[in-house]
């Protein structure tokens, strides 16, 4: 992709400070879920799961093509934009420019393949939530098909509070599909609306204002679409940071 848009001073300011060095994690955390909620079968450690990399699609064309009209729609040219739990291909619009795409996952084969992502790191987020981030450092963050596999997704919420610059936004995407295994229980005994307020009850917890909710039937691509067959549904929970917000509350 040719970079040709002109991008404000203040964001490359930003963009050199983004990756840094954290100390303890102080970010208050409300939590929501019950101790057998983050249970899940396959409790080996995830970056054993995801140590080989799987360069395939785990979503549907139609499903993919929908999460990209959305990006082109809510993210602004410019943004410095985190793809969290990220892979081999970050679903963005190629024809626009971003000041700076962060990716993060568990795989460095994945994600060093993805011609998206600027700079990346390994991270399994079940051990540690703490984001090597700099508060309110980046505008927008994705989570693609992520989500489901968070034991601790308060945590998480949180710290994503703390690094998102007033007015930045969070977008969550999901389908049907998982890794049963290696899902927690909350998620695995949940259907689509279930799943849906799950992730906003979270959110809210922990300081995000009442997210949008997104539910939306896809069709297939090519002559099974064409007969009516439905695609991967298309779930997405999409908040805010507002623009006049104090702080995330810390321990002193």
């Amino acid at each position: 992709m040719e970079r040709t848009a002109a991008c404000s001073p203040s964001h490359r300011v930003v963009v050199a400070r983004v990756l840094i060095k954290s100390g303890p994690m102080d970010t208050m955390v409300k939590q929501v879920l019950e101790a057998r909620q983050r249970f899940k079968l396959d409790r080996s450690d995830d970056a054993l799961f995801y140590a080989e990399p799987r360069f395939v699609h785990h979503l549907d064309g139609a499903f993919r093509a929908r999460l990209t009209a959305l990006y082109r729609q809510r993210i602004p040219p410019c943004a410095v934009v985190l793809d969290l739990m990220s892979s081999w291909v970050s679903h963005l619009p190629e024809d626009v420019f971003y000041e700076r795409v962060i990716g993060h996952g568990l795989n460095e084969q994945e994600l060093a393949a993805n011609p998206r992502l600027d700079q990346h790191w390994i991270q399994n987020l079940n051990v540690d939530q703490q984001l090597p981030l700099a508060e309110a450092s980046v505008d927008i963050t994705l989570i693609v098909a992520g989500w489901q596999y968070l034991q601790q997704p308060e945590a998480v919420a949180a710290e994503l509070l703390r690094i998102t610059r007033p007015g930045g936004q969070l977008i969550i995407a999901f389908s049907n599909r998982m890794f049963f295994q290696k899902a927690p229980q909350v998620w695995t005994d949940g259907g689509d609306r279930d799943h849906l307020e799950y992730v906003a009850q979270v959110l809210v917890a922990q300081g995000w204002p009442v997210p949008e909710l997104l539910a939306e039937t896809t069709r297939s691509a090519g002559p099974l679409g064409w007969l009516g067959r439905q695609g991967d549904p298309f779930l997405a929970v999409t908040a805010s940071r507002p623009l006049r917000s104090s702080t995330p509350t810390r321990r002193r």
